[in-house]
């Protein structure tokens, strides 16, 4: 019972998330002047790319939209409705923001669920939770011809990886998944929202030098 009650709140907090990131990738589609077909495809390619790639990389099959073709409706219709209420994003961009950043956590422990469940070497089992966690959003920018936000903006990547690590350490601990989850979780949501609220980043690289 307390096993089937974690994969609940996983399921449902997935469903939020792949929504959320199709809403913020219609109105990035929206900034594009792109057609609702565009705005469908950006919005599901954005909330389900992630976690298609890690298992195309760990040759995990079926993709989870291939296993659950809805979830490409849930996508693409999160997407297209949001076209009807674009003009109160800007009011709702706070919950967008604490939405995206559950998102961010919660795609990560399930990358990491999925390879741990695999029997891969520790590195792989993060890396594929940050694959999952973050691929989505570069593979938006990419296609919308921009620097990816995960290269230029607060922390990211580096909150999936401390999620990734937190999760994977409770784990081996033995109190529990579901402890396991509520931590690596608050861990990432702490951090995450910290560094929107005070701006952190890591050290950015600038090279002006147009001679070479």
């Amino acid at each position: 019972m307390y096993s089937i009650s974690v994969e609940t709140v996983i399921n449902a907090l997935y469903l939020v998330a792949i929504v959320v990131e199709a809403m913020t990738a219609a109105i990035a589609a929206g900034r594009r002047q792109m057609d609702w077909l565009g705005v469908c495809v950006l919005g599901s390619v954005t909330a389900l790319g992630g976690g298609s790639v890690r298992d195309i990389v760990l040759d995990h099959h079926p993709l989870s939209w291939v296993e659950r073709p809805y979830l490409l409706f849930v996508t693409g219709g999160a997407a297209l409705a949001t076209i009807a209420i674009a003009r109160m994003m800007p009011r709702l961009r706070h919950l967008f923001l604490f939405l995206d950043a559950i998102g961010l956590v919660v795609f990560t422990i399930i990358g990491c669920r999925i390879a741990d469940g695999l029997g891969l070497p520790l590195v792989v089992v993060v890396a594929s939770g940050v694959i999952t966690g973050c691929v989505g959003g570069v593979l938006r920018d990419v296609l919308c011809a921009q620097v990816p936000l995960l290269f230029r903006a607060e922390l990211y990547a580096t909150v999936s990886v401390l999620v990734a690590l937190t999760y994977l350490a409770l784990m081996t601990s033995g109190v529990g998944e579901g402890l396991a989850l509520l931590g690596g979780s608050s861990i990432g949501l702490l951090v995450r929202l910290a560094a929107i609220r005070f701006h952190w980043s890591l050290p950015k690289f600038i090279y002006g030098d147009a001679d070479y």
